[in-house]
Order: C-alpha cells, then structure tokens, then sequence
C-alpha cells in the first residue's frame, strides 16, 4: 500500500472529512498540522503548488484536496492509487 500524507489544520472541516473518508478505508496515512506551522505551510505549498489545506499524497503523487479525494473515490479510482 502507498503511503499517504495530508497536510492539515485543525479547525479546517475539509481536513477531518477527508481524514475521515481515508479512515473508513482502513488506510493510515502521515498527517501534517500546518495550523501554526508556517514553514510546514510553505513546504506544502511548495510541495503541492496550493496553499488551501488538506492537500493529500499518495505515494509521490499530489491527489489534491478533500473534493479531489472523494471525487477519486465516487470514479473508482482511489483504491487502486492506494494499493499501488
């Protein structure tokens, strides 16, 4: 299974949303709290070329953010980049 990253703040709804959908898949993923971490902030913007939280990794590949992480699950497609 790939490694998952999503870089996140803790007052953000998205960010536990998605943390939820990758939960309820069984997946344990690296979660990154950017909340009061500017320079974590910059390495993810940099990183995902986005500065809006969460941005999810799976493996090296940028998936985006919550919207994009269900609309991966409604096509079929996020089990097979998880088990890659």
């Amino acid at each position: 299974m790939s490694a998952v990253t999503i870089y996140t703040k803790s007052y953000c709804p998205y960010c536990h949303s998605a943390k939820d959908l990758l939960r309820q898949k069984g997946v344990q993923f690296q979660e990154i709290d950017v909340t009061t971490d500017r320079d974590g902030q910059a390495a993810m913007a940099q990183r995902a070329g986005r500065s809006t939280v969460p941005q999810v990794f799976i493996g090296d590949q940028h998936v985006g953010g919550c919207d994009d992480l269900y609309a991966l699950e409604r096509a079929g497609k996020l089990d097979t980049l998880l088990a890659a």
